[in-house]
This record gives C-alpha cells, structure tokens and sequence, in this order.
C-alpha cells in the first residue's frame, strides 16, 4: 500500500532584492495633445497615474530625501515634459514619461497611465497604460 508523501511545510524565501513601489495618483495638468486641428489649438487636461518598482538598497534609507526616489521630482519632471510642447499622441507622453523614471537606476519598472479626460463627452476618460522595465538590471 502506498503511503501519501509527507506534505512539507510551506517556506517564503527572502527575495535576492526587495523593492519598495513609489505611486503617483491623478495628476492632472494641462497638455498641448492630440492629431487633431482643435487639439493643437489649446491644451486639454490629462490625467497620470504611474506606479514604479524601486530596488531597495541593502543599507537602511536614513529617513534621508536623497536616499529614495522622490515623487516631488517625479511630478516635476512630469509637469516639465507636458510644458515642452505639443505631443501628437497619449502614448508618446507615456513613453516620455517612462523614460524619465527609468533614467534613475533604482526603478526596475515603470507603469505609466494617461488619460485625455475631456474628449468625449459620454466618457470619463480615453487612453494608454504601458510598463516598461530598466533594461540596466
């Protein structure tokens, strides 16, 4: 007779990096977007939602600003971007967007939403959502 396999208990492994996520929620500013004729004419309100997966540091973070990634940079940079100038298309301000956050080592991941909130009127919102990954890991 054939006895059942003894059930192991169940073990959670220390991961070979801990990563903390930095988020940023409905911003909204005003952006100069869109293909179309009245689109170039004035800017129109988008909304960003971006969420980052930062690698932790073996040493302790001090309760030091410049030991972490900071969202005030982030959202400045974000509002510096969508000042530069017209941009045809949601998904180049995400990648744009992206760019900027992986510019810093420590983020592996970036997830970048934007929303064009005042297209349609029967619609809260319209556009993109991409992750990209630090290809510097």
């Amino acid at each position: 007779m054939n006895q059942p396999a003894p059930v192991q208990p169940l073990t959670v492994q220390e991961p070979a990096w801990r990563t903390r996520r930095i988020f940023v929620r409905d911003l909204v500013v005003p952006c100069l977007i869109g293909v179309h004729r009245h689109e170039k004419d004035g800017r129109q309100r988008v909304r960003i939602n971006l969420d980052l997966d930062v690698a932790e540091d073996e040493a302790a973070h001090g309760d030091r600003l410049v030991n972490v990634v900071c969202y005030e940079e982030i959202i400045s940079a974000i509002r510096r971007i969508t000042d530069a100038g017209h941009i045809n298309l949601v998904e180049t301000l995400a990648e744009r967007v992206a760019d900027y956050c992986l510019g810093d080592p420590r983020v592996r991941m970036a997830r970048v939403r934007i929303e064009k909130l005042d297209v349609f009127a029967d619609a809260g919102s319209v556009g993109v959502e991409i992750e990209r990954a630090n290809r510097a890991q």
